[in-house]
C-alpha cells in the first residue's frame, strides 16, 4: 500500500540539490476554491475585496433627487401593476418566475430598458475572483441591464415571501463583478413586494450602499418611486 509512495520518493531523489527540496510539494501549489454566490456573506465580501457600507449618504444620492413626474399612463399602468400582485398574494407564495412576470417585466418596459442603447441579459453566468484570495464565487444574474460596458441595474428576484436583504450579499458579489472599474454599478433587488436599490463601486474603494426599503403594502403604491429612480439611473447612463 506505500509503493506509489516510495515510487514519488525515488523520483524526488534524483532531483539536485535534495537538501532543499520541499517535504510537503502540495503546500506550493495554490488551491482554488469556488464557492456559490447562494453561499456567500457580507463577512466573505469584507474579508475578500474590503467591502465596507459607505459613510455617508452622499455615496448614494441618486435614488434621492427630485424625480421627474410620471404620466397619467404610468400611473395608471403600475396602479394595475400592483391590484395584479396584491391579488396574488392572496395565496403565497408568489414565485420567481411569477415576480419577474407580474411585477418586473412591466418595470422594465416603462423604464425604456427593452429599447436602444440597453440590452437586456437573463440567467447570466458569472465568476468574480477575490483580489488576493484563491476564491472564485460562481452565480447566475436572474435580468441584467446592460449599455455599453455599463452594468445599469442588476436585479435579483425572489420568492414573495423571501426577505430582500437575504440576498444583499449575493446581489453585491454579482455587481462586483462588473469589469468596467471606473463606473458604479447600480443594483435593484425585488421579491415583488419589497424593493431595495443598490450601488457599489470598485474603484477607489470597495464600498456600498442602500437606499431605503420599498414597500407594495406602503398605503402609497412604491412602483411609482421605483419607477422614477429606474428612469434616472437610465438617464444617468446616458450622461
Amino acid at each position: 500500500m506505500f509503493e506509489p509512495c516510495q515510487r514519488l520518493q525515488d523520483d524526488l531523489d534524483l532531483l539536485e540539490p535534495t537538501p532543499q527540496l520541499p517535504f510537503a510539494i502540495a503546500s506550493v501549489l495554490p488551491v482554488m476554491v469556488t464557492l456559490p454566490a447562494t453561499d456567500i456573506t457580507l463577512r466573505i465580501l469584507k474579508e475578500s475585496l474590503g467591502l465596507q457600507l459607505a459613510p455617508t449618504p452622499e455615496f448614494f444620492p441618486e435614488w434621492m433627487e427630485e424625480p421627474t413626474p410620471l404620466s397619467t399612463m404610468e400611473v395608471s399602468y403600475l396602479d394595475r401593476v400592483e391590484a395584479n400582485f396584491l391579488s396574488l398574494v392572496e395565496e403565497p407564495p408568489l414565485l420567481e418566475n411569477s415576480v419577474k412576470l407580474v411585477i418586473l417585466a412591466p418595470l422594465l418596459d416603462l423604464a425604456g430598458f427593452y429599447r436602444s442603447p440597453f440590452r437586456i441579459k437573463t440567467e447570466t453566468s458569472v465568476d468574480i475572483e477575490m483580489e488576493d484570495e484563491d476564491i472564485t464565487i460562481r452565480g447566475q444574474i436572474d435580468i441584467l441591464v446592460v449599455k455599453e460596458r455599463l452594468w445599469l441595474v442588476v436585479i435579483e428576484s425572489q420568492r414573495s415571501d423571501f426577505a430582500v436583504t437575504r440576498a444583499l450579499p449575493q446581489t453585491l458579489a454579482y455587481m462586483l463583478s462588473n469589469p468596467e472599474l471606473k463606473q458604479p454599478t447600480f443594483g435593484l433587488i425585488t421579491n415583488g413586494n419589497e424593493f431595495l436599490f443598490l450601488k457599489a463601486t470598485r474603484r477607489p474603494r470597495v464600498q456600498y450602499a442602500t437606499s431605503r426599503l420599498f414597500s407594495l403594502i406602503n398605503p402609497q403604491n412604491d412602483l411609482h418611486e421605483v419607477l422614477t429612480i429606474l428612469k434616472h439611473l437610465g438617464q444617468l447612463s446616458m450622461t
